[in-house]
């Protein structure tokens, strides 16, 4: 008996797929068809996929063409694949043509032409793309515009700002200095303007019947955000908290482990998340588009205590040391956190220095991220005895913001909220950003 092997990702299974699996069981009597992991294609750069791994594997299957399919989960796998199942003939598109020649040491390698005018890019290309309208800081802007370019399916249109920034140019990107303006022309927007107009510009668009991904915090208040949740719900509408650590896929993968007991119960968790770059600390800056400590660092740095022990904490204490008390501006705010059966602490600074690192303490061992632990693409599992310490590594491109676009997408087209952050955790940033603005069981040191 001849075993053939093929892999691919075969998302929005078309023609010129069956094609080649027809090609590629006619070259033996026994088809394997590897179907690669979304983690995977993360790896390699495919971040779009329109259907996840289990609808992927229910369109191949469906073909009848394959006697058996496998996941294709990590780099190096096809020799590994190729000798457990006594491979004979390893076959993929002509489109890798050469790409695959080392096989050849192991089995037959064939490439198969591909059918002409074709792909999966180009069935998503037929659909019209989602156009977005950017609201706010030219910074966030240029990072924002630089990610779309790795997502099919989207495209930046316009900008509401009274002046350009250092966007990359595209093509008929528009400029206004009306609102109102940019909302006719998009289908979503998203909003990084200064955060006590996250609310209003949120609102402004749900109400225009537009879908919004909004940097945290959403609003100044937990009423608020939950108006603008109903708001959304009400209209048919996604909204999403703009969270881009919660779809790193390091981060992910942590946060499913210790739900999942890794290190035994959960007792402590201590965030820290500092920055110096924004210049708060020098005197005479310009304070009017600028962040404070709490509103740039804190929903990050609250991410983490939020989705493991929840929000409903017992007490909860902020220290901090204004450096404008006037303008609200905090150069270093400390938060602890007391759970039923736990304790958290945060850190959050503009004016200050320390290592950005997040530890998760529990029962049977802890977790380790280094510094910066917010865009990390590598963590430890530490147990008492070092032997059984793990690393886990995993790639993360664009800081998690290409993947917080794709789920933005996804739910636009789906229509399911698909957001890593939940309307309960939006709520409860929003309330810790009212109780600070509020001063409520707040500390003040020189």
């Amino acid at each position: 008996m001849i075993k053939v092997i093929t892999y691919g990702t075969y998302d929005m299974l078309h023609y010129g797929h069956i094609r080649l699996l027809e090609r590629a069981k006619a070259l033996g009597d026994y088809l394997i068809v590897g179907i690669t992991s979304d983690d995977y294609d993360k790896t390699r750069g495919k971040i779009n996929n329109q259907q996840s791994l289990i609808e992927r594997i229910a369109s191949v299957k469906a073909t009848g063409l394959a006697d058996e399919i496998i996941v294709e989960e990590y780099e190096g796998q096809k020799i590994d694949d190729i000798r457990r199942y006594n491979i004979d003939i390893f076959t993929v598109g002509s489109d890798w043509e050469g790409h695959f020649d080392y096989l050849n040491e192991y089995c037959k390698v064939v490439y198969l032409p591909r059918t002409q005018g074709i792909s999966s890019s180009d069935v998503r290309a037929e659909k019209r793309k989602l156009r977005i309208g950017l609201v706010g800081s030219a910074a966030f802007r240029t990072k924002f515009i630089n990610e779309t370019k790795y997502v099919n399916g989207v495209e930046v249109v316009g900008v509401y700002a009274s002046h350009t920034g250092d966007e990359p140019e595209v093509q008929n990107l528009f400029y206004t200095n009306s609102y109102d303006e940019l909302l006719e022309k998009v289908d979503a927007v998203y909003v990084i303007s200064k955060p006590e107009n996250h609310y209003m510009h949120t609102k402004l668009a749900l109400e225009a019947g537009k879908h919004v991904l909004c940097e945290s915090p959403m609003a100044y208040s937990k009423t608020q955000c939950k108006e603008l949740y109903v708001l959304a719900e009400e209209n048919n509408l996604i909204l999403m908290d703009a969270i881009k650590t919660a779809y790193a896929t390091a981060y992910e993968r942590l946060i499913f482990m210790v739900k999942g007991g890794k290190i035994g119960k959960v007792v402590s968790i201590d965030v820290v998340c500092t920055s110096l770059r924004d210049g708060i600390a020098v005197d005479g800056v310009d304070l009017s588009q600028k962040w404070n400590s709490m509103c740039g660092w804190g929903p990050v740095a609250l991410l983490p205590v939020f989705q493991i022990f929840g929000v409903d904490y017992k007490d909860r204490v902020f220290y901090t040391r204004f450096q404008y008390k006037r303008e609200n501006i905090d150069a270093f705010t400390k938060i602890d956190f007391v759970y039923p059966a736990g304790v958290a602490s945060v850190k959050v600074a503009k004016g200050a220095k320390a290592e950005g690192e997040l530890v998760i303490a529990g029962s049977e061992g802890y977790i380790y991220v280094p510094a910066p632990w917010w865009k990390t693409d590598y963590f430890e599992v530490r147990y008492e005895n070092p032997a059984d310490n793990k690393r886990f590594f995993y790639q993360l491109d664009g800081e998690g913001i290409r993947y917080e676009i794709v789920a933005f997408a996804k739910a636009i087209e789906s229509g399911r909220n698909m957001s890593n952050v939940s309307e309960n955790i939006s709520e409860a940033i929003a309330q810790i950003i009212d109780d600070f603005n509020n001063r409520i069981n707040l500390i003040e040191f020189q």
